[in-house]
């Protein structure tokens, strides 16, 4: 593999990034998750913010990265770690909002596949619409370790758009969300799809986690403290499964 390191968003030396990445989407929560669960984690970037940390869980070498929001700040650092630093496997760890039936608040979806509202695919030019889907052996493994640890878990498909703002969900005719759920969509999110096509335009492994902290429909939410110990849950889980990849 050609030497392509530093990258214009990494400052990271090849080498720095442990084979597993695990990536929310907040900076802070990088931190946060290398004081907390790490040991001896040492900063391997800091451009534009995006921090990133490589130490250690039980013993054996892992990573942590911010991806940003949306696909197409995911698409850049995935892309980078697994075709730069020839990183294995990415596993990202973030929240969503409830659209199924069923789902509440602090359960766990694991993203079997991801609908996309986006046009990310457009650049492989296969001429067909792609299905957005988790690397088995990752998505076996987290659905074992969270049962293990008595992590409520869903596994199924999900939903991703670039729009945050997105005026259709306003639109009483458009049924957006809805329609969705009708097609059994867990909940939505904005970057499993980049994450899933660049794992598999690369030959390597990609899993998306999320943590539900909105429910879609009826407008609860978790509170600050309450969405802390949610994404702890899911740590454990991610952490447990990123060691054994």
């Amino acid at each position: 593999m050609a030497n392509l390191t530093p990258t214009p968003h990494n400052e990271a030396k090849l080498g720095d990034f442990a084979k597993t990445v695990l990536m929310p989407g907040d900076p802070l929560r990088v931190k946060y998750i290398a004081e907390e669960f790490l040991e001896d984690a040492r900063c391997v970037n800091t451009v534009r913010n995006i921090l990133a940390y490589t130490g250690k869980y039980k013993g054996k070498e892992i990573s942590v990265m911010a991806g940003g929001m949306g696909n197409p700040s995911v698409g850049i650092y995935t892309y980078e770690l697994f075709n730069c630093y020839d990183v294995d496997n990415i596993i990202r760890i973030g929240s969503a909002g409830a659209i199924a039936d069923g789902l509440k608040l602090k359960d766990l979806v694991i993203a079997m596949g991801s609908c996309y509202d986006t046009n990310y695919d457009k650049q492989f030019n296969i001429g067909g619409t792609y299905s957005a889907i988790a690397s088995y052996k990752l998505l076996k493994a987290a659905e074992e370790k969270a049962a293990e640890l008595g992590v409520d878990a869903v596994v199924g498909n999900t939903f991703a758009t670039d729009m945050f703002y997105d005026e259709r969900y306003n639109d009483p005719n458009a049924n957006k969300l809805e329609n969705w759920r009708k097609m059994g969509i867990l909940c939505c999110e904005m970057e499993a799809p980049a994450l899933y096509m660049n794992a598999a335009r690369a030959g390597k492994n990609a899993l998306c986690m999320i943590s539900i902290s909105d429910m879609m429909f009826t407008g609860e939410k978790l509170s600050a403290d309450e969405r802390k110990l949610s994404f702890a849950n899911m740590m454990k889980v991610a952490l447990e499964v990123g060691i054994e990849a």
